[in-house]
């Protein structure tokens, strides 16, 4: 699983996205698909770099807090967890993950209800080896 964060203005938004793969190697490239209806994806057509953290199996308590309904800003769910601010997008990115992009969107393509957003990745903030990644699978999470 990822989380998927922007910073508009003055507030940060996050939203965990189950829909994220790699599309390119050269130049460096992934898709992250949102629900077309949601504030994330408007704030996404208007603020072109964002973040992406590829959360570790460990995490399932902050891809609980980053799905839930009505979720407040971004900088209070990340609060009390380990976190800092990318260079490249000013987004917020958590500690801990696997691996965490700073992605600039390239296009945005409408697929049914969610918007596909393909963006050039312009740098890793961080790689962990050794640690299992996050899976969820028909609404559970993988062992």
């Amino acid at each position: 699983m990822v989380v998927l964060t922007v910073r508009d203005g003055r507030d940060d938004l996050g939203t965990t996205v189950t829909s994220f793969m790699s599309v390119s190697l050269e130049p460096p490239m992934v898709v992250a698909g949102v629900a077309s209806a949601s504030y994330l994806a408007e704030v996404l057509r208007r603020r072109d770099r964002w973040a992406a953290t590829v959360l570790a199996a460990g995490q399932r308590a902050l891809a609980g807090r980053f799905a839930a309904e009505g979720r407040p800003s971004a900088r209070l769910l990340l609060a009390a967890a380990p976190h800092h601010r990318g260079p490249r997008s000013d987004a917020l990115i958590p500690g801990g993950g696997l691996a965490a992009l700073e992605c600039e969107t390239r296009q945005s393509v409408e697929a049914g209800d969610h918007t596909l957003f393909v963006a050039e990745v312009l740098a890793a903030d961080y790689v962990t080896r050794g640690e299992r990644p996050l899976i969820r699978v028909n609404r559970r999470y993988a062992t």
